[in-house]
């Protein structure tokens, strides 16, 4: 009875090791090799693209758009001749028969042959009825008004999976609302990958991306980028910029540059021209960084307009250096009136002075300089401050007259447009509405970032300002009948650790009008050669402009002078 209750057990044994090997051989040997046969007779699952949110100037005029393209792909399963489908192919989707023919000849369920084919090339294609080769809907990018702010905008491209991603400014800083989510859907097919259903399940998850609706207003943009590139060729500038902010808001306007490029073609074009100088290049300001010393200066009660200047009788040393005014000339006893209207070096030493270490490095960190700005761009970049223990006598001295310390565009113009606003310094914005897919409006509001400067300093510097426009070096280039606020600036070019006065970034800064200002703004041209002076070729870009932008607001000279 034992034996046999023991052959037994045996039996069960041997049955049950006999299964659980056939179970470890197709379930863990063959498992992966079944499944894969399983996907191809059943079906596969694929992506299904969002259409990107749209960006638009602030009328709502698209500035990028999505046009309807296609994606031609092919089974080269189901393809029965390589070379004469390849032929066929080739003109049509301007690709060498070559290419094509070694797509078609993997050993592969689904290739893509095409990525951005137009209607017309997808239904002539459609007509040939070709087996093996089919299409699926897709969106590139549409810009109706060509390279208009192209930096500002940024481009798409193809991440590393080969899904649309957004690079530079717009673009890239908003990637992640402009894209949407994709979605998913399982397509049934044969074993062969001939898909069975031409329907895909509507429901995917798919959410289309949110559209943003920009400050830059597109004349105002076209006629910065107008007046800009015609500047830059009649001064003989190697580059050149133009940032134009609401100064109340922070908005940005216009932001344009030169050489730029074109997103549609994005390609062809050298990497350097993606990057935005105004957000990314940084630069010694020169003398446009004088009102914000003298600013500083008048908020602390140390100097009144009429203060008068005790050591601006002659060249000053500072710690083994002798500091020299831009024309060599000389003004004992001048006011700070005349300091900011002369563009006196050895004046702003003395308002240095005055105002001390600690109070220097206080009031810059208030400015923002030494910090991004928090511009919605992809990109910003930003020269940190040295800590106090690395400043030096003549560090100080220096960068009363904005040499020695480094500042981007964007960091200097809105540090600037707080004298514009009352004292308030204003976060850069260029996305002034958010829409999601359901049509929901949703504004971003003004931001403050910091106080600088009182409302009567603020008015003080901006009567100043007004002065050095209208009796200053640039005057020749003024418009009559307005009151506008500005300042020149000639910053020499640091070269092999010496500064070069034969190369100069030209600049002109202001805001206008000055009694309610609607813009501020920042025209830079990067080595000029016709003149190194701010003041003969920044200046006149910077008026021209002016004039156009007060036209286009509707806002009538004064009269006077």
């Amino acid at each position: 009875m034992r034996g046999r209750l023991l052959l037994l057990l045996l039996f069960f044994a041997l049955i049950f090791l006999s299964v659980s090997g056939r179970l470890f051989f197709w379930q863990i040997l063959k498992g992966p090799e079944l499944q894969a046969l399983a996907e191809a007779q059943y079906g596969k699952t694929i992506q299904i693209l969002p259409q990107r949110g749209e960006i638009k100037a602030s009328d709502g005029f698209p500035l990028v758009t999505n046009r309807l393209s296609y994606q031609i792909f092919a089974n080269p399963k189901e393809i029965k001749n390589v070379l004469e489908t390849s032929q066929v192919l080739s003109p049509l989707l301007k690709e060498d028969t070559a290419s094509i023919s070694g797509l078609l000849s993997l050993d592969k369920f689904w290739v893509s042959l095409s990525g951005n084919a137009d209607y017309s090339v997808k239904n002539t294609i459609d007509g040939l009825k070709i087996p093996g080769v089919g299409f699926e809907e897709a969106y590139t990018r549409l810009y109706p008004e060509a390279s208009m702010a192209a930096q500002l905008l940024g481009f798409v491209g193809k991440d590393d999976a080969g899904n649309p991603k957004g690079y530079f400014g717009l673009e890239g800083y908003y990637d992640g609302l402009l894209r949407g989510r994709s979605g998913q859907a399982t397509q049934v097919q044969d074993a062969l990958g001939r898909p069975i259903l031409s329907q895909l399940n509507d429901d995917t998850g798919k959410q289309d991306g949110r559209s943003l609706t920009l400050h830059i207003d597109r004349t105002i943009q076209f006629l910065a980028e107008q007046k800009l590139q015609q500047g830059v060729e009649k001064f003989g500038a190697a580059s050149g910029m133009v940032i134009i902010m609401d100064p109340t808001t922070g908005g940005i306007l216009a932001m344009a540059a030169t050489p730029s490029f074109d997103e549609a073609t994005f390609g062809q074009y050298d990497e350097s021209l993606y990057k935005n100088p105004a957000i990314t290049n940084t630069y010694e300001p020169g003398s446009t960084f004088k009102p914000l010393i003298m600013s500083a200066a008048l908020d602390a009660g140390l100097v009144k307009p009429t203060t008068t200047c005790p050591i601006c009788g002659g060249p000053v040393d500072i710690g083994g250096y002798t500091i020299q005014t831009w024309n060599e000339k000389h003004f004992p006893n001048e006011s700070m009136l005349d300091i900011i209207k002369n563009s006196d070096n050895d004046g702003m030493i003395y308002v240095t002075e005055l105002l001390g270490h600690e109070r220097i490095l206080s009031y810059l960190d208030k400015f923002g300089i030494g910090s991004v700005t928090g511009i919605d761009l992809q990109g910003e970049e930003a020269v940190p401050l040295k800590t106090p223990d690395k400043w030096y006598p003549i560090d100080y001295a220096t960068a009363g007259f904005g040499q020695g310390i480094s500042v981007t565009p964007i960091e200097l113009l809105d540090a600037f447009s707080t004298i514009a606003n009352n004292g308030q310094r204003m976060e850069p914005h260029v996305v002034a509405e958010i829409t999601t897919p359901q049509g929901q409006n949703v504004p971003i509001s003004p931001k403050v970032l910091d106080s600088p400067i009182s409302p009567e300093t603020a008015k003080v510097m901006t009567e100043i300002l007004v002065y050095t426009v209208d009796k200053g070096e640039a005057s020749f280039a003024r418009l009559k009948g307005y009151r506008i606020a500005g300042k020149t600036g000639t910053a020499s070019v640091a070269v092999a650790g010496h500064y070069d006065s034969s190369q100069t970034i030209a600049s002109f800064i202001g805001f206008a009008p000055a009694d309610n200002p609607k813009f501020s703004m920042l025209v830079i041209l990067d080595h000029p050669t016709s003149s190194i002076y701010g003041a003969e070729t920044a200046a006149p870009v910077f008026f021209d402009i002016a004039r156009e932008v007060l036209n286009y607001y509707g806002i009538a000279p004064t009269g006077g002078e």
